[in-house]
């Protein structure tokens, strides 16, 4: 994933980089590899602690709201690259948002906007699978405010197949790994566990995570 989010933002040695929703850094840190600076912005103070000590990395607690509406003030005040991975389904009002983040864009940069599309193969049960198809925005969409921002937008997909021990992927699921599984009680929950453990009798679970890479170019 890593060296796809850097191949889609073509990343050069000079750039700066703002990933939103960064977290931990996890991808901050393989794009650091490859910039000057990442800017690693997380809402949680609790994540951007774990981020490891890097001159090229620095931490900014802060939301996406915040940065576009200019309530905290950014490191830099333009940037050759911005991150958005698995982010957007979290926004109000993703269009506001993005038009925000291009006027944060050099000339030329440009704004990547990873998410999954509104159709997954996730091995889930048929109610969060529903669930999920009602909630997720549309890459198409997102594409369509790029444009709306004044960019160039396109959009492509990739897949990256995974294996998963049956045991420790239900594992996963009882913790709500996913923010949407936080919307069923215990019970639905556990209704579903047991729904997933009859389609996938075998030792293993195994599905291709599929993901939508919108990418916006500034004129």
């Amino acid at each position: 994933m890593t060296g796809t989010i850097v191949d889609r933002l073509n990343l050069r040695p000079t750039d700066t980089v703002l990933d939103l929703g960064g977290g931990t850094g996890l991808y901050s840190r393989g794009m650091a590899q490859h910039a000057a600076m990442v800017v690693c912005a997380d809402p949680s103070n609790g994540m951007l602690a774990q981020l490891p000590s890097d001159p090229r990395l620095t931490p900014l607690h802060a939301g996406a709201e915040e940065i576009v509406d200019a309530k905290i003030r950014l490191p830099l005040e333009a940037y050759d690259a911005i991150l958005l991975k698995e982010v957007v389904h979290h926004l109000d009002d993703p269009a506001r948002i993005l038009a925000g983040l291009a006027r944060l864009l050099r000339p030329g940069a440009r704004i990547l906007v990873v998410m999954l599309p509104t159709m997954i193969d996730y091995p889930l049960f048929d109610a969060a699978l529903r669930l999920f198809q009602q909630r997720q925005p549309d890459p198409e969409d997102i594409a369509e405010a790029m444009t709306g921002a004044g960019l160039h937008a396109e959009v492509t997909y990739e897949g990256f197949p995974l294996a998963f021990d049956r045991e420790r992927y239900i594992d996963m699921v009882r913790s709500r790994y996913m923010s949407l599984l936080s919307s069923f009680t215990d019970a639905e929950l556990e209704q579903g566990v047991q729904e997933i453990l009859a389609r996938h009798p075998g030792p293993e679970v195994r599905f291709t995570d599929r993901f939508a890479f919108v990418l916006g170019t500034a004129p």
